[in-house]
């Protein structure tokens, strides 16, 4: 079938290249050229044997003769020319008609495809992506579509074809690509999937994530099969470890054993399995299935107060997965596909057997030494009770604590399990809230310090962070931690710096949890703008930055307080992120309390600390300084004490310049407009500067800041 379609699409292609010369002679402006090719196209009308490739109709024999009509007035050469090009726009347009209907008729046949596909009917799908294909043979998804279904059955010779197909429809159809790349992978045409996965990159260089992951995909494959065969060749030389995988393997599935007995020959495969040849053997003659599978050795796993023995059994198959999984992504890959690990690993990790425990942690720090084996771990297990268990290991001492708080933030990190939180948050939220709720004395500090800037880094997403504000309980969480915290600083600096992350994240959702929590979230950190710990101020200020604008109530409290005097000493002393969390808390007070205003003229008589942020290159310095400088003059003759500075031409610049933040333009256009009107001697400097114009062009931010 498929080389008679080969055959007919280049006839047909053929015969278009033939009539497009033709046209193109009877055109030509050379009398021999012209009459040469009103001659041949008579020729081909009257005796050529035609065949259509449209819509897969085969017009058998056409012998019309078009006999133009004899007008004195015209030559023959040019009636034939038009009779020509006549039937042939007659043609096309039967063509076109034709082609509509079979279009209908070829869609309803690929739903009717689909839906078989969808109930998992792959033959009926074949048959009608097949008559689909009857009806319009260059429709590129019946043979994408056909090609999948093909796949299902088996047969990847046949998906490879259909690709091949699809790819003459549309050289570009990285859909075709794609599959063919998985046929040929299921073929073990490794170079063939790796070149098909190239071409779909150089089609549409956004997938390269994806590309890179099918890559991989290969990869993996090849090296599963090269370890293969070399393990067969080993075992079929005699070697005395792979026989003895072989032969172990074999008295395991002896059923209804002692449970010494499974447990002496795991232990025996333990030993022996030390390299890859020995893991592919494992893998190749069923150890996971006969391990797993072992009606006695499930029955350990499932024991809820297990005996002496039974947990001798079940650590030694927690060893013997590490033996066989090092460094083994094959292996990996077959142990966490299997649908009984998914649950079971996690239920072994929160298990109150202490050797389950730690085993079943060293197995899952094993895996998740690569890429590949975290990919696997998010993929595949159960991710609400694997978080849960984590967390858990916060209730020691030792290094294991961290070792679980490490692993939970190396699969957080992960694309897949960041969608996941999003979507997952509601059902973990006890467990993380559980965490703030600790004891911080009698908690793994270390430990407790990962866990929460792991949900600091989360709640840097918009979604996460709307569900964590939602929360009450959480939120109360977090203020009891804090006071926990203040009561003994020098203990716990550690876990409050990475508490005031979370929160600072927290305050940018607005609402956020609250008035009163935001009250009382502004009252403890002002307090903490007392510490000597530089990490600590800054990161107090910036939490305040974000509050103060709450309510009213908040900055007056924050004003009473001292908060101008503590944020005028940071932009003194510098430091960038220091300085945008002051100039942002100056800017929020002044806008709203002359008292503020007042405060920082006091501070700052001649605005030298003003001035020079308004030369900083943060543009939110920068923004907030215009901003706050605007509100300080409306304070009576503040705006004199900058007659002999270069304040004009500092405003003027980030007025008319093209700062991404629109905040700098309209902020600087307003304080210039306060600083004129509090003092009119301003108003020559900006005639002088063109400052007018400058400040029209800035009203667009005024209107659309």
């Amino acid at each position: 079938m498929a080389g008679d379609q080969e055959k007919d699409l280049q006839k047909f292609l053929k015969n278009v290249d033939e009539i497009t010369s033709l046209i193109q002679g009877m055109n030509s402006d050379d009398p021999v050229v012209q009459e040469r090719a009103v001659l041949e196209t008579e020729k081909r009308l009257l005796f050529t044997e035609e065949v259509r490739e449209e819509d897969g109709c085969r017009t058998t024999l056409s012998k019309t003769v078009i006999s133009p009509p004899q007008a004195p007035t015209q030559n023959t050469d040019e009636i034939s020319t038009e009779a020509f090009l006549a039937s042939m726009e007659l043609d096309a347009q039967e063509r076109a008609r034709r082609r509509r209907e079979n279009k209908v008729l070829a869609d309803a046949l690929k739903e009717r495809g689909n839906r078989a596909f969808a109930r998992g009917d792959y033959e009926a799908a074949v048959l009608c992506y097949s008559e689909g294909l009857e009806k319009l043979r260059d429709m590129k998804v019946l043979y994408t579509n056909r090609a999948q279904a093909y796949m299902k059955l088996g047969d990847f010779q046949k998906a490879v074809v259909d690709c091949e197909w699809a790819l003459k429809c549309d050289e570009k159809c990285t859909k075709a690509y794609f599959h063919m790349g998985k046929a040929h992978l299921a073929l073990k045409n490794y170079s063939a999937s790796r070149e098909c996965y190239q071409k779909m990159l150089e089609i549409n260089p956004q997938l390269q994530t994806q590309v890179k992951e099918y890559l991989n995909q290969v990869n993996l494959q090849e090296k599963a099969d090269l370890q293969k065969k070399e393990a067969h060749k080993l075992l079929g030389s005699g070697k005395n470890t792979a026989v003895t995988v072989k032969n172990v393997l074999e008295t395991l599935c002896k059923p209804r054993q002692t449970l010494l007995f499974y447990a002496g020959g795991i232990e025996i495969l333990t030993e022996v399995i030390k390299d890859c040849p020995e893991q592919t053997l494992f893998r190749t003659h069923n150890g996971f299935s006969i391990i797993s599978e072992s009606e006695v050795i499930r029955r350990c796993f499932s024991t809820a107060g297990k005996d002496t023995v039974e947990e001798t059994v079940c650590v030694s198959v927690l060893r013997l997965w590490q033996a066989v999984c090092a460094g083994n992504e094959e292996n990996q890959r077959l142990l966490l596909q299997r649908p009984d690990t998914a649950g079971l690993l996690p239920a072994l990790l929160a298990s109150r057997v202490p050797g389950l425990r730690h085993q079943s942690l060293a197995l899952l720090l094993q895996l998740a030494r690569t890429d590949h084996g975290r990919q696997l771990v998010v993929r595949h297990l159960d991710l609400t009770r694997l978080l849960e268990a984590l967390v858990s290991f916060l209730d020691y001492s030792d290094k294991k604590a961290s070792s679980a708080m490490g692993l939970l933030t190396d699969l957080a990190l992960e694309e897949r399990s960041r969608v996941w939180f999003q979507a997952n948050l509601p059902g973990v939220l006890p467990a993380l809230t559980g965490v703030l709720r600790r004891d911080p004395m009698v908690t793994n500090t270390s430990a407790l310090c990962q866990c929460i800037a792991l949900m600091g880094n989360l709640s840097a997403e918009a979604t996460v962070r709307r569900q964590l504000s939602a929360s009450e309980e959480f939120g109360d969480a977090c203020l009891g931690l804090m006071a926990k915290c203040e009561e003994a600083m020098d203990l716990l600096r550690e876990v409050l710096y990475a508490l005031l992350g979370l929160v600072m994240n927290l305050c940018l959702q607005s609402p956020s949890l609250g008035e009163v929590w935001a009250m009382e979230v502004s009252r403890r950190c002002t307090h903490l703008l007392n510490s000597q710990d530089g990490g600590i101020l800054t990161r107090a200020a910036g939490v305040l930055s974000r509050t103060l604008s709450s309510s009213r109530k908040i900055t007056e409290e924050a004003l009473r307080a001292g908060v101008v005097r503590k944020m005028m000493k940071f932009l003194k002393a510098g430091g960038q992120t220091a300085s945008r969390y002051a100039a942002k808390a100056l800017a929020v007070c002044t806008n709203s309390h002359h008292e503020a205003r007042q405060e920082v003229i006091r501070l700052d008589q001649k605005f030298g600390i003003l001035m020079s942020l308004l030369s900083s290159e943060d543009e939110i310095v920068v923004a907030n300084a215009a901003l706050c400088l605007g509100n300080c003059m409306e304070v009576p003759r503040a705006a004199s004490s900058l007659l002999k500075t270069d304040v004009v031409q500092l405003l003027l610049r980030h007025a008319g310049g093209d700062a991404q933040r629109t905040a700098v333009q309209l902020n600087a256009g307003i304080a210039l407009g306060k600083l004129c009107t509090a003092e009119p001697r301003f108003v020559a400097q900006l005639r002088e500067l063109h400052g007018i114009e400058i400040l029209s062009s800035t009203m667009k931010y005024v209107a659309d800041p």
